[in-house]
């Protein structure tokens, strides 16, 4: 198993990056918020989980442990696939997924785009227990009081992403306007924001700007 890789970030994508190891690229899928932190050029230590099919070899990087030790807890779960779970990821942090599960919070796992009403019913029952409790409650409701009185969560990572893809923070605030209508009309339909999607029509408006 490669527990991580390590080395200079040689490209990024939306949800891939590309870590030079011993002059070898080695493709690395991740959440937008772990792109997020990555830039090109830079060192970068991920940690990793090689997911093997008969006709694939995938990698899925995370950026921390603890964030791929839910991953691979999340596949337990039946119908749960190394996309789903960091579909999952992608929108909640682990220690939010551990306070869903323990709570029974069914509506967060509804937000996940994949995941409908039976699905999550299924997945807080086949994951109670197996996550644990929260690291950091406090933090976590700290962070969620300071996100009901800040800006949108989704804006700030979605504005991240794109600068750690290269984009000046201009630019990166102008794409997210772009974008707002979109975001806001998922919302209203009762889901959340769903940064991948837009993340992929925030480069596609930044293209056509240039």
């Amino acid at each position: 198993m490669i527990a991580f890789v390590s080395g200079p970030v040689a490209a990024l994508a939306p949800t891939l990056a590309v870590i030079e190891v011993g002059g070898v690229g080695m493709a690395v899928h991740c959440t937008p918020t772990t792109i997020a932190g990555l830039r090109m050029g830079e060192q970068a230590r991920l940690a990793t989980s090689l997911v093997v099919r008969e006709d694939s070899l995938t990698l899925y990087g995370f950026a921390d442990d603890d964030e791929r030790q839910v991953f691979e807890i999340l596949q337990t779960a039946s119908g749960v696939g190394p996309r789903l779970a960091q579909a999952m990821l992608g929108v909640h942090s682990p220690d939010a997924l551990r306070l869903a599960v323990s709570t029974g919070d069914e509506k967060a796992l509804v937000a996940v785009p994949g995941i409908g009403k039976k699905g999550a019913q299924k997945l807080l029952l086949e994951l109670k227990g197996k996550l644990g409790a929260p690291l950091g409650s406090s933090g976590l409701v700290g962070a969620q009081r300071a996100a009901a009185s800040g800006p949108a969560p989704w804006t700030e990572q979605l504005s991240a992403a794109l600068i750690g893809l290269g984009y000046a923070s201009r630019e990166a605030e102008d794409a997210v306007a772009a974008v707002t209508p979109q975001a806001e009309a998922a919302i209203a339909a009762g889901g959340s924001a769903p940064v991948p999607q837009l993340l992929r029509a925030a480069l596609q408006s930044l293209n056509r700007a240039r």
